[in-house]
C-alpha cells in the first residue's frame, strides 16, 4: 500500500512516555488528510519498550515495528526507518515531544511545496534549570554555522522531514550511526543542493527527563566529529562547489 506519509519513531528506554506520545502524534494526523504509517524502530531497549510497541501496533498494517538485535544509534536507527517508510514523504521526531506533535502538518506541507527537507528550529526553551544542555546546543549551533559553514540555525534537532525520493542518494552518503548523523545529513543536503525550510518550533525542556548531558566532554566530543566531518567534506570536494 502507498502512504503519503511515513513517520518514523525512534525508540529506545521509552516506556513512561511511548503510550501517550504516540496518543498525541494520532491526534495530530487523524485531523489531516493524510494517509500515513507509523513506523516505530527499537533500538534494542532494555525496558518494556518493545511489549508497549507490540501493543500499539497490535496487527494494524498501518503501525509497523523493526527490533533491534543491538544498538546502532539514533542516526542508524533513523535511516533504517526511512530506507523501510512506504510514504512519499517520510520523517521522524523524537518521542518525547518536547518539540510538540502538531508541527508535523507543517513539515509535511513543505514538502508537498517543493523542498526537500523541513527541519524544526528550536527557538525557546522554557526551563531554567537545564543551563548546561542549552549551553552546550547553542555551542553546537556556533560551530556547523561558522566551522562548517552552513547557513543552518539547529542542525541538531531530532524533527525532520524529507521528499524521500530525494533523500535517499543523501542517506547512502552519511556514515556516522548516532547523533553526529542529524548534522551529516543537514551539511550533505545543503551541499547537494537540496531546498531546505526550517520551520520555528516551541521547545519545552521536559521536568521528568533527566539530562544525560556532559556540557564539556559532549562539546569536545562534536568538535572532533565536527573536524573529520569537514576534512571528509574536503575530500570529496564539497567545498568547490558554488552555491
Amino acid at each position: 500500500m502507498e502512504y503519503d506519509l511515513t513517520v518514523i519513531i525512534p525508540c529506545y528506554n521509552e516506556e513512561l512516555l511511548l503510550e501517550e506520545s504516540v496518543r498525541q502524534i494520532e491526534n495530530i494526523l487523524n485531523k489531516t488528510i493524510y494517509k500515513y504509517e507509523l513506523l516505530f524502530i527499537d533500538d534494542n531497549s532494555k525496558d518494556k519498550t518493545r511489549e508497549l510497541i507490540k501493543k500499539i501496533a497490535n496487527g494494524n498494517a498501518d503501525r509497523r515495528f523493526f527490533f533491534h538485535e543491538k544498538n546502532v544509534g539514533r542516526g542508524g536507527t533513523v535511516v533504517d526507518g526511512i530506507k523501510a517508510a512506504r510514504g512519499k514523504i517520510v520523517g521522524f521526531l523524537d518521542i518525547d515531544l518536547e518539540v510538540y506533535a502538531h508541527y508535523i502538518p507543517s513539515m509535511v506541507s513543505a514538502i508537498e511545496q517543493g523542498y526537500d527537507v523541513a527541519t524544526g528550529y528550536r527557538f525557546c526553551s522554557v526551563k531554567m534549570d537545564t543551563f548546561d544542555r542549552d549551553i552546550s546546543s547553542r555551542i553546537y549551533h556556533m560551530i556547523t554555522r561558522f566551522y562548517l559553514k552552513i547557513p543552518l540555525n539547529d542542525t541538531e534537532t531530532g524533527y525532520k522531514f524529507f521528499n524521500k525520493e530525494k533523500i535517499m542518494p543523501v542517506i547512502e552518503k552519511t556514515k556516522d550511526k548516532r547523533w553526529f548523523w542529524d548534522t551529516e545529513i543537514m551539511a550533505i543536503s545543503y551541499f547537494e543542493n537540496l531546498k531546505i525550510v526550517e520551520i520555528p518550533c516551541l521547545f519545552l525542556r521536559r521536568k521528568d527527563k533527566k539530562s544525560s548531558v556532559s556540557l564539556f566532554h559532549d562539546s569536545w566530543e562534536y568538535l572532533v566529529d565536527v573536524i573529520r566531518f569537514k576534512s571528509r567534506l574536503k575530500n570529496e570536494g564539497y567545498y568547490k562547489i558554488s552555491r
